[in-house]
C-alpha cells in the first residue's frame, strides 16, 4: 500500500485539491447553516403562546387617515361583535376591556429601577386565559394583582437594559425577580398596588389583568366612564381557514401577532432557506466536479504507472484505494471543520435569539450533524464508485 501511494503520489496537484476542499467545505456548510438556522428560527413563529391558545386571533378595525378625518370609530359595537360571532369559523367571541382611569407603573428588577411610565390594563374573559386559576384569581381587597406582561417587554430590557447595565436577563422561570408597582387615580383617589407578574404573551402588546380586578377598578375609578371596545378575541376551529383571511379583508378588520401572520411569515422563511440551502447544494456539486476532474487528470498522468501495477499483479481495488482514501479523508475533513464553524456560528445568533425569547427551545445540532453525515456518506460512495470506474478503465487496457 505505501509502494503504491509512492508511486501515485508524485503527480498530485496540491492547488487542484485545494480548490476542491474550500469549495466543498463552501458548500457544505451553507446547506448545513440554512437547515439549522432555520429549525433554530422556526420555534419563533410557530410556538405557542404560554397564555393564549394557538387557536385564538386578535381583531381590531384597522385605522385610516379616512376613518380619523371623519370622525369614525374604529370600535366594535355590540352588532358587529354579533356579526362576527355568527361567522362559521367562529366558536366564540370575547372582548377587550381596558381601563377608563389613570394608571403610572414603575418595573424594577431587584430593587433596580427599570421602566416608570403611564400605562393602561386590559383584559379579557377568563376562560380565554390558559392558566391557572389559582393563579388569575383577583377579588377586591387584594394587595397584589396578577398580570401578564408583553414578551416584547422582557425582550428590550434583556435586549437594551440588562446588557448595558449588567443585569441578570429575564425568562419565564424568574418571573419573581420582577418589582412592580402600580399606582391608579380616578375618581377622586389614588391607591398603589402591588403587580405580580405570572408570566409572558407574545400575542399582546399591553398588560393584561384579571377580569375581576377590571371590573371593579373601572366601576370604583371610572363609574361614569364607559366605551366600547377596540378589540376582539375569536376563538375559531382553525385559524388556517381561508374563510378567516376573506372575512377579515373584507371587513376591513386587522389581526396582531396571530397565526395568519405566523404562517405567511413560515412560508416565506421556509422560501429563503430552500433558496439558501440550492445555492450551497449546487456549490457541493461543482466541487464535487473539481474533485473528480483532479482525481481523473492524476489517473491520466499515472496511466502507466497504474498499467505496470495492474501487470504485476496488484488488484484494481488495490491500486484505486489511495485515491479513495484520499477522497473520503477531505470529505471528512470538511464535515469536521463545517460543524466546527456551524456551532461557532450557531452560538452567535442564538444568542441574540435567547436575548430576545428567553423561553425559546434552545435544540441542538444533532440534526445537523445526522445531514451532514448523510451528505459526507452519499459523496464519499459517489467519489468511491467513480475512482473505481476510472481505474477498472485503466485496468481495461492494459
Amino acid at each position: 500500500m505505501n509502494l503504491v501511494w509512492k508511486l501515485l503520489r508524485q503527480h498530485v496537484s496540491v492547488p487542484q485539491f485545494i480548490g476542491f476542499f474550500f469549495a466543498n467545505l463552501c458548500g457544505m456548510l451553507i446547506v448545513l447553516l440554512g437547515f439549522q438556522f432555520y429549525r433554530d428560527v422556526l420555534p419563533v413563529f410557530t410556538q405557542g403562546d404560554s397564555f393564549m391558545g394557538a387557536e385564538y386571533i386578535i381583531v381590531s378595525k384597522k385605522i385610516t387617515a379616512g376613518n380619523t378625518l371623519s370622525g369614525r370609530s374604529n370600535s366594535f359595537t355590540a352588532s358587529d361583535i354579533d356579526e362576527i360571532q355568527g361567522q362559521d369559523f367562529a366558536r366564540k367571541v370575547g372582548k377587550f376591556t381596558s381601563t377608563e382611569y389613570k394608571v403610572d407603573a414603575r418595573m424594577g428588577i431587584n430593587g433596580t429601577p427599570v421602566l416608570s411610565s403611564e400605562l393602561f390594563f386590559e383584559s379579557v374573559p377568563d376562560n380565554f386565559v390558559d392558566v391557572s386559576l389559582d393563579k388569575w384569581q383577583w377579588k377586591e381587597g387584594d394587595p397584589s394583582v396578577p398580570i401578564i406582561l408583553p414578551r416584547s417587554y422582557i425582550a428590550m430590557y434583556n435586549f437594551g437594559f440588562a446588557h448595558n447595565h449588567s443585569l441578570p436577563k429575564i425568562s419565564d422561570g424568574l418571573v419573581g425577580m420582577i418589582d412592580f408597582k402600580i399606582f391608579i387615580h380616578g375618581n377622586g383617589r389614588q391607591d398603589e398596588y402591588k403587580g405580580k407578574v405570572i408570566g409572558f404573551s407574545s400575542r399582546l402588546n399591553s398588560i393584561l389583568v384579571p377580569q375581576s380586578f377590571m371590573e371593579w377598578s373601572n366601576s370604583t375609578y371610572a363609574p361614569d366612564s364607559k366605551s366600547d371596545p377596540t378589540r376582539l378575541i375569536v376563538e375559531v376551529a382553525n385559524p388556517a381557514d381561508e374563510r378567516i383571511a376573506q372575512y377579515i379583508e373584507d371587513n376591513g378588520f386587522d389581526t396582531e401577532n396571530n397565526n395568519l401572520d405566523a404562517e405567511k411569515t413560515t412560508y416565506f422563511l421556509k422560501l429563503v432557506v430552500t433558496l439558501v440551502m440550492a445555492i450551497g447544494g449546487v456549490i457541493s456539486v461543482l466541487s464535487f466536479y473539481i474533485l473528480m476532474l483532479s482525481i481523473y487528470l492524476l489517473v491520466q498522468k499515472n496511466a502507466s504507472k497504474l498499467q505496470n501495477l495492474l501487470l504485476i499483479g496488484y488488484s484494481p481495488t488495490l491500486v484505486a484505494m489511495p485515491y479513495q482514501l484520499l477522497t473520503i479523508g477531505l470529505n471528512l475533513v470538511v464535515l469536521l471543520i463545517a460543524l466546527v464553524v456551524l456551532s461557532l456560528l450557531r452560538g452567535y445568533y442564538m444568542e441574540v435569539i435567547e436575548t430576545l425569547f428567553p423561553d425559546i427551545d434552545e435544540g441542538n445540532i444533532l440534526p445537523s450533524v445526522a445531514v451532514g453525515l448523510c451528505l459526507f456518506a452519499l459523496i464519499s460512495v459517489v467519489n468511491v464508485i467513480a475512482v473505481r470506474r476510472k481505474v477498472m478503465s485503466v485496468w481495461r487496457k492494459k
